[in-house]
């Protein structure tokens, strides 16, 4: 006959049992605590990393580093001149910007015999093709006779309008590159420009297309194309815009670049039709007399 249990010693063999199991239990908590708390720690530490990472990366690939300009441009455009007797269209010379260096503002005391219109355009611009499209052929008879001297500024403020493409900034580039190494067709090609204009809201047109209208308006240097495909003078397209838009204008008594094309004629703003030669030439003919 088995003899009853000893029900008191079998009590306390539970109770330690449990206690035993109780503990175990709560160090094995207090050991997954620590791990979940040093895992969490680990991944904020890598989170922050990587978000610090991104931002620096961010900046770093935003921060265009301040370059030189292209020659011929030291006023931030380029100046054209005519002259009577040859009907020769030539670009004023003159020295780059240095890096991180201020434009010098055409000295207009030097042009008393001239009406001297400058404009400030972006050749993805609508309005500005409108201007240029209407005001190109008697601007260029003007010039050749030696009445007119003629100022482009091209800047860049329509970029979000050709889909990532950035084609203002790209055009302004290539021109800017026109104007480095083959300043006397910058005419040529700025009219070219706004007669292969793409539409806004499409792609911009591509490097290669570029090319191809600057070479068929007659820049032929073999220096050109490596320079639009390396946007060579892309950070100072981006200072000059920043500069139209934020300084006074030199030589004029516009304040800044509001919109383009931004017209001037002898320092007075044109604010006439875009469409009209006649009006502009009224414009331009009664600034000459005043």
């Amino acid at each position: 006959m088995t003899p009853p249990p000893d029900n008191g010693q079998s009590k306390r063999n539970r109770r330690d049992e449990a206690r035993e199991k109780a503990r175990l239990a709560r160090e094995a908590a207090a050991r997954k605590k620590r791990r979940n708390r040093v895992f969490a720690i680990g991944g904020s530490i890598v989170a922050a990393v990587v978000v610090v990472g991104l931002v620096i990366w961010g900046i770093s690939a935003n921060i265009q580093p301040a370059g030189p300009g292209p020659k011929n441009m030291a006023s931030d455009g380029l100046l054209l001149q005519g002259n009577a007797k040859t009907g020769a269209i030539t670009a004023t010379k003159t020295d780059p910007i240095k890096a991180g260096g201020k434009p010098t503002a055409t000295d207009d005391s030097k042009l008393t015999k001239t009406v001297n219109i400058t404009v400030y355009l972006d050749y993805q611009c609508p309005y500005c093709d409108e201007f240029e499209t209407t005001n190109a052929s008697q601007i260029k008879t003007w010039l050749k006779s030696g009445a007119v001297t003629y100022e482009i500024h091209p800047i860049a403020i329509l970029d979000a309008s050709s889909l990532g493409n950035k084609y203002s900034t790209r055009a302004a580039n290539a021109a800017a590159c026109v104007a480095n190494y083959e300043p006397n067709e910058f005419l040529a090609v700025n009219t070219a420009f706004f007669a292969n204009q793409p539409q806004e809201q499409t792609n911009g047109r591509t490097d290669a297309q570029i090319i191809k209208t600057v070479q068929k308006a007659g820049a032929t240097s073999s220096k050109i194309p490596s320079c639009i495909t390396s946007q060579k003078f892309k950070s100072w397209v981006g200072d000059a815009t920043n500069r139209a838009l934020d300084d006074k204008l030199p030589n004029s008594s516009v304040s800044k670049v509001t919109g383009t094309p931004t017209v001037i004629v002898n320092g007075k703003q044109y604010s006439g039709s875009l469409t009209s030669a006649a009006d502009f030439k009224s414009f331009v003919t009664s600034q000459a007399s005043s």
